[in-house]
């Protein structure tokens, strides 16, 4: 945010556009996660399987249950409080205080997301890489035999130097001073 205004700031936060605040909802993810698809972080969304690391209910796993857009928090199964009738209450999370164990990858864009995060390197076949590599290795000596001959075809263009003209004060002194010393 461009301001350090509190008020400025919790007015930006809710008053964010849904395109822009989807990025409150990330998540950090598992560390075998991590390795497979390449991202650190990703959206939480409901179905996901979350493990709490902050907090009273730290440590526990299950599934997203709802995720309130307006407030920025996730309600996990399981994870409840009493309320003062005994009647039981699902617990709100800030979607950062929690880890994402597994994906629910129901959604095609989802999954077509997070394939955009992965190298390209590790999508394709190594006998692929090896076809594409050398031509390219190849193009790049022409490129350089090219422009080495073109550099010695060309004549170097010298430089000029500018010889700073001297001042009219020094110049007119140097001529008084010539025709002093002749005369």
């Amino acid at each position: 945010m461009k301001t350090i205004q509190p008020r400025k700031q919790h007015k930006m936060l809710y008053n964010m556009p849904a395109h822009r605040r989807i990025r409150l909802f990330s998540a950090s993810l598992s560390s075998s996660l991590k390795a497979t698809h390449h991202v650190n972080a990703v959206p939480v969304r409901t179905g996901d399987t979350v493990r709490i690391m902050r907090g009273d209910k730290k440590g526990t796993e299950g599934k997203i249950a709802r995720v309130d857009r307006g407030k920025v928090r996730i309600f996990v199964e399981g994870v409840t409080r009493e309320k003062v009738d005994g009647t039981a209450i699902q617990f709100p999370i800030h979607p950062s205080k929690v880890m994402i164990t597994n994906l629910n990858l129901d959604d095609k864009w989802r999954v077509e997301s997070l394939k955009a995060g992965v190298p390209k390197e590790v999508e394709k076949p190594v006998e692929e890489e090896k076809k594409l590599e050398a031509p390219k290795k190849e193009r790049r000596r022409r490129t350089l035999r090219r422009a080495a001959a073109e550099k010695a075809e060309k004549p170097k263009a010298t430089r000029k130097r500018r010889v700073k003209a001297p001042a009219k004060a020094e110049t007119e002194e140097t001529e008084k001073s010539g025709e002093s010393e002749s005369g």
